[in-house]
């Protein structure tokens, strides 16, 4: 039996997407909403889905389609997630899922009063590195975490009105890619018990640069990066009790980290990757679906609140702001 899925605004992030779907058995890409009926067709042809929507309303009520991915910027996560959800469609949602946690709260009791399956698309999550350090934290091999060293940055060129520096689109490092250094801290340490962080801002008044650090009781830290004025080394270091663990080279992606022992031995975890990552969210969105569960055990909506919260406790330091905002939290 195939799951039907179908895709929410047919831009880059959702030829990613359809790409990894490829490589996940009994998953069928069944349908494509756009605003555009031409773009939606152009995606439908490439990908080979049956349908084809001018508008996203019409996705949503397509009987036929299982669960939906929302590929659009993440100022039109929550219009969308609420339109899906509120058709009884099962929800994958890009990052950040919404603009601020009010949003969030809202689609959360949404899904939970109607019982549809929602979840956050953190393709990091289930990357098979990512479950590999959880495995071994979880583990006690190496002691408890002490310290998390993560940055995310590259070099944008700047232009006001492109998606990374638009706040109308949701622009600014810290919600685009600094909630990827957010994340790892929180997954590893859960949420901070302080925070201290600062911004530099770009001319439309953007976050370009955010730097984070977040203090846990006993002396755990994170010291997080985020910027798109720069090329970042883009690594992850882990430091235990007795040992630690890198990822050199986007970590947040597919990648092999390396654990280092107080021994002075150290292990190469490795694994072969079939497509470019994104299937493994997917097959955890299918296996969920296919058990009758609303939220997925190893991302639920509960940690998807903390994550939310946490990044609108920084911007509240920052002074990071959008349209969309109401009082921060």
């Amino acid at each position: 039996m195939s799951t039907k899925w179908g895709i929410l605004a047919p831009g880059k992030i959702a030829h990613k997407f359809a790409t990894g779907l490829q490589a996940v058995p009994g998953a069928k890409l069944h349908a494509v909403g756009s605003r555009s009926l031409h773009r939606a067709e152009a995606f439908a042809k490439e990908y080979g889905a049956d349908r084809a929507f001018g508008s996203y309303r019409e996705l949503a009520e397509d009987p036929d389609t299982d669960i939906i991915y929302i590929a659009t910027p993440h100022p039109a996560h929550y219009e969308s997630a609420v339109l899906c959800l509120e058709n009884g469609k099962a929800v994958l949602c890009e990052k950040p899922f919404t603009m601020n946690l009010g949003q969030l709260r809202h689609l959360v009791e949404l899904a939970r009063t109607r019982d549809v399956f929602l979840m956050e698309a953190f393709w990091t999550r289930f990357i098979p590195g990512i479950v590999k350090i959880l495995e071994v934290a979880e583990s006690g091999i190496l002691g408890r975490v002490r310290f998390i060293s993560a940055d995310f940055g590259f070099r944008g060129e700047y232009d006001p009105s492109n998606r990374l520096f638009n706040p109308a689109l949701g622009g600014g490092a810290l919600l685009d890619i600094g909630v990827y250094v957010v994340f790892l801290s929180l997954l590893l340490l859960g949420k901070p018990e302080d925070i201290a962080a600062s911004s530099r801002f770009a001319e439309p008044g953007v976050d370009a640069s955010s730097a984070m650090i977040f203090s846990y009781p006993g002396d755990r830290m994170a010291s997080l990066y985020c910027t798109f004025t720069a090329d970042t080394p883009t690594r992850a270091d882990i430091t235990f009790d007795r040992g630690r663990i890198s990822i050199e080279g986007q970590w947040f992606a597919p990648s092999n980290p390396v654990i280092y022992r107080e021994d002075g031995s150290r292990e190469v975890f490795e694994y072969e990757e079939k497509s470019n990552g994104y299937q493994y969210e997917a097959i955890e969105c299918m296996r969920c679906l296919d058990k009758g569960l609303t939220e997925s055990p190893f991302l639920n909506l509960d940690f998807s609140l903390d994550l939310m919260e946490t990044l609108d406790r920084i911007r509240e330091i920052c002074g990071i702001r959008y349209a969309q905002d109401g009082p921060i939290i």
